[in-house]
């Protein structure tokens, strides 16, 4: 690896970077009719984050674009960007995630009652993989005709998925609200008459509701006691949150789910019918108290590899092109790394300006292959604040901004 000593004692790391399975991990949330009680919620949410890490994050029970912005701003900071929010009849979905690990391509609703099933097409920025999140926050109740809601919405579902190629990446998560296995919604997701079937990894079926023998997988409720934020108690009894992932992504190759990284986060199945601050905690106590206070649901963890590229395999030139990405972390302190893309070896220079645009440093200059490169910026001596960092070749320039915490 080439070191390169710079002025301001910055130091970076230059090296060619070849993704050997780029791995993102993926949340799903019911986070309680946002933004109510958001100040106190708030900082009790970035503790959870903060512990997770999640690349993309799904929600339900977000109620408007400025709770949309809220979340962003409050809770996952500058890391994340928001997709594009769909306020429809009821409270509704959105979908948050970094911007250096995927790119947002289309958003869309499918029209729902009594809430919006919304779809986001992303691509990993690396692998140009791409994969189909869809959200929903499917009928609640425990009637019939509740589940007949539930398997309404899950059919009109089944008419967009089953419209896809054979091969696509799809996932659907949320709050499904429901009881068993054998629910006409589940089965109808889970029908293999044509391709858009989804699977579930936990292949778990039965009786989840108040079945100990689903305690491990059980999401609501973190509570016994009424909060004031009026969602359920009664301790965690039910399986109402959800990750079903397409054939393709149980497949080996392309995307790929990491078996056993399916997660309700915070249940260690010691809890059935308790709320998750009973001792032993099943991570660190200040987490668990966190996930009691914000939501009456846990949130919903998995894992995915992207893509199949390392170092012995050959890159096909016509897949590249120039791009510039978010560093991340992003604000950081005191390390951060700069990542670049280009379709041929050429020349090119990476530059840092001050707020003001004045030149501060030359991170890089010098010739590169084809491929992904990687700075690695550390900038201990240098002033918290915002800074640009500018990628300039013969064909190419853009510009990123960066955040140093102090």
């Amino acid at each position: 690896m080439k070191k390169i000593f710079l002025s301001f004692l910055i130091i970076v790391f230059f090296s060619p970077v070849y993704f050997s399975q780029n791995r993102v991990k993926i949340l799903t949330y019911n986070i309680l009719n946002y933004p109510n009680y958001a100040t106190e919620k708030n900082p009790k949410y970035q503790l959870i984050f903060n512990e997770i890490k999640p690349d993309i994050v799904a929600v339900q029970e977000i109620l408007s674009q400025s709770a949309v912005n809220s979340y962003l701003n409050n809770v996952l900071g500058n890391s994340f960007n928001a997709a594009t929010f769909f306020d429809g009849p009821d409270t509704d979905n959105a979908l948050f995630y970094k911007d250096s690990v995927v790119t947002l391509l289309t958003a869309e609703i499918i029209a729902n009652s009594p809430r919006y099933i919304t779809k986001y097409v992303l691509q990993h920025n690396f692998t140009q993989d791409i994969m189909i999140v869809y959200i929903a926050h499917l009928k609640a109740g425990d009637t019939q005709s509740d589940e007949d809601n539930r398997e309404e919405e899950a059919a009109r579902l089944r008419i967009f998925t089953d419209q896809l190629s054979a091969g696509t990446n799809f996932i659907f998560v949320g709050d499904f609200n429901l009881y068993r296995s054998t629910e006409g919604a589940y089965i109808r997701l889970l029908d293999q008459t044509n391709s858009g079937y989804f699977l579930d990894p936990v292949n778990r079926s039965g009786y989840w509701h108040d079945n100990s023998a689903f305690a491990d997988v059980h999401t609501q409720s973190t509570r016994i006691a009424q909060l004031p934020d009026g969602g359920s108690n009664g301790g965690l009894d039910d399986r109402f949150d959800f990750m079903l992932v397409s054939q393709a992504i149980m497949n080996f190759g392309g995307v790929d789910y990491v078996p056993g990284s399916y997660w309700a986060y915070g249940n260690d199945g010691q809890h059935f019918n308790q709320q998750i601050v009973n001792p032993p905690y099943p991570i660190s106590e200040q987490i668990a108290f966190a996930l009691h206070d914000v939501s009456d649901h846990l949130p919903v963890v998995a894992e995915f590899d992207f893509g199949d590229v390392n170092d012995v395999e050959a890159i096909d030139p016509s897949l590249l092109s120039f791009n510039l990405y978010q560093n991340y972390p992003n604000p950081f302190n005191p390390s951060t790394k700069i990542t670049f893309e280009v379709p041929y070896s050429t020349y090119a220079k990476v530059i840092l300006y001050d707020v003001l645009g004045r030149e501060v440093n030359t991170l890089f200059e010098g010739e590169i292959s084809a491929g992904m490169n990687e700075i690695e910026l550390n900038a201990e001596n240098l002033a918290g604040g915002i800074y640009f960092y500018t990628l300039i070749s013969k064909d190419f320039i853009a510009t990123k901004k960066l955040t140093i915490i102090k």
